[in-house]
């Protein structure tokens, strides 16, 4: 049988398109997740891959790490600062993953990365995201920027994104999702997201009540650290208006951003640790740009319809509140999640709102069907079942007047599924 990486082989697949590589992505692992850095480590250093020109940002958390990472891309283009973010997952285009100064990268560019990621693993098995994650790097390496936001994708201590060493270690908030994986407690998942701390580095804590394992963990590397809530905090006043401080540094006026503030102040306390000379009209610039598809995204005004990822209690307890601060007269629920995540918590916070309920089933690996989130909402709760998003969303359109708010949630397939309809 022919060596997979033979010469022959390669030049193949030096003709593929991009939906080809990703199919051939998703073929070459029994897999979804297999933890572990040894297989991508090996590549990674066969690939000979360089960060010492760039300063590198790695940001870990449940939740915010894209939020986080992209005011921080905003604030380095405000200040002429060339940039690179890695994240994942993508949304709609596989592109989503790589950006270079705010903008994706040709489909041919991620190409010639997976034909060096391939020629470079020989027989190494690589997960879709462990191979995806590699190209990223090698992306991200090879361009002139002068900051590299890497995003983490699971945990922190056994993520692909973990072998590469940061200048500045971000962890976000803590919550519990992937227990599977992380442990079932805040401190168990805490101690996997600590490992990306380097010693002696800088790092930032968005987390505002952080488990004592990751304080634990921040002590042995001995870090140059800032917490938020400790060294860095930030207060809503009047006018729909906040301000942040950090020692001597103040910021005021700030417009409300897009995203959750807390994400918003933890990417001020990275800036402060990069020693970044910014003013709060420059964040105030660069908060009004600082968004992400399907975070909190409007795709329609009449009636207000929005869309957000939230897939975890944390996530969902913040969509509630942002809920709160809207005026209507009915609100309409459209939801459809994975079965692995924790659904009952996850929509425990909904449980006090007034709304009717539209429950779709997830046509894709770990879906979870509209049965089950049916029997979590239970009685109380006026409950429609739906045989997919988009059903679940013209059902709830049709019954919406001008005056009611519409929102769909649970998982970054479930927000696809819309913005796919929407195009």
């Amino acid at each position: 049988m022919e060596h997979p990486t033979s010469s022959q082989a390669l030049d193949e697949k030096q003709a593929w398109p991009l939906h080809q590589w990703l199919s051939y992505l998703e073929s070459i692992h029994s897999k979804d997740i297999d933890m572990g850095l040894e297989r991508v480590r090996i590549v990674f250093e066969q690939l000979g891959l360089d960060f010492s020109d760039k300063t590198v940002v790695t940001v870990a958390g449940t939740n915010g790490k894209g939020t986080t990472c992209v005011v921080l891309e905003q604030t380095a283009m405000q200040l002429n600062k060339s940039v690179g973010v890695y994240s994942s997952p993508h949304i709609l285009d596989y592109r989503e993953r790589v950006r270079i100064n705010g903008s994706m990268l040709d489909e041919r560019e991620h190409c010639r990365a997976f034909l060096a990621i391939e020629q470079a693993r020989q027989d190494t098995p690589l997960t879709y995201f462990e191979f995806g994650t590699l190209a990223g790097l090698y992306l991200i390496a090879n361009s002139k920027i002068e900051l590299a936001l890497l995003e983490v994708g699971l945990g922190g201590r056994l993520d692909a994104v973990n072998v590469v060493d940061p200048d500045i270690a971000v962890i976000t908030g803590i919550a519990l999702d992937h227990q599977d994986w992380l442990g079932d407690t805040r401190e168990a998942i805490a101690t996997e997201k600590a490992g990306i701390f380097r010693p002696a580095i800088k790092a930032v804590v968005g987390d505002q009540k952080p488990p004592t394992t990751l304080t634990e963990a921040v002590d042995k590397a001995q870090l140059d650290v800032i917490f938020q809530d400790r060294d860095f905090i930030y207060s809503q006043g009047a006018n729909n208006l906040w301000e942040w401080k950090c020692g001597d540094t103040f910021y005021s006026n700030l417009p409300m951003p897009h995203i959750p503030i807390q994400n918003a102040s933890t990417a001020f306390a990275v800036i402060k640790q990069l020693n970044w000379p910014v003013s709060s009209s420059l964040l105030g610039q660069v908060l009004k740009a600082s968004h992400l598809p399907g975070r909190h995204q409007i795709i329609s005004q009449v009636p207000l319809t929005i869309v957000d990822v939230a897939h975890n209690p944390q996530a969902t307890v913040h969509l509630v509140e942002r809920i709160a601060s809207y005026h209507y007269d009915q609100l309409y629920l459209v939801v459809a999640m994975l079965s692995d995540k924790d659904i009952e918590k996850s929509l425990e916070p909904f449980e006090n709102l007034s709304a009717k309920w539209f429950v779709a089933s997830l046509d894709v690996p770990r879906g979870a069907n509209s049965s089950r989130l049916k029997q979590v909402l239970g009685d109380n709760q006026e409950v429609t079942e739906c045989d997919s998003v988009s059903t679940g969303l013209n059902q709830a359109r049709q019954l919406a007047t001008s005056g009611d708010l519409v929102v769909v949630f649970g998982s970054f397939y479930t927000v696809a599924a819309v913005l796919q309809g929407e195009r």
